[in-house]
């Protein structure tokens, strides 16, 4: 099976949704298997809502490739949301100080934005 032909741009956001969803695979296994006991599971549950979110930005970001939704600001505002919101959830479930919540909000306006901006451009056919 061939390969669709994307332009580097779009290669790239495929390489990037890749290792996102690659790296969410592994923290969502980390968490179940070595924060299970920490924290009355606590920990375990901050990873593994952290690698979900940070699973379906990865496929949203895919989407924007396959889809050639021509958005590079949805995508990097789903990219902003996987560092800001699940990074500090990763953190804080590795005993980051609890300040540290203070950035999840802000992941989550980040993840707004991209799907707001995704939805105006593929209301306007870009």
């Amino acid at each position: 099976m061939q390969s669709p032909d994307l332009p580097m741009t779009d290669r790239r956001l495929v390489a990037t949704a890749a290792i996102l969803g690659l790296l969410a695979v592994a923290a969502g296994a980390f968490g179940a298997h070595a924060l299970a006991g920490r924290d009355g599971g606590r920990a375990a549950q901050l990873f593994e809502t952290a690698s979900r979110y940070q699973m379906w930005h990865a496929l949203a970001l895919l989407g924007l490739a396959v889809l050639g939704i021509e958005t590079r600001w949805a995508g990097r505002l789903f990219v902003a949301g996987i560092v800001l919101f699940s990074g500090s959830l990763y953190a804080l479930a590795l005993g980051a100080p609890r300040p540290v919540a203070w950035v999840t909000p802000i992941g989550g306006v980040a993840f707004l934005g991209g799907w707001a901006l995704l939805a105006v451009a593929a209301l306007r056919g870009r």
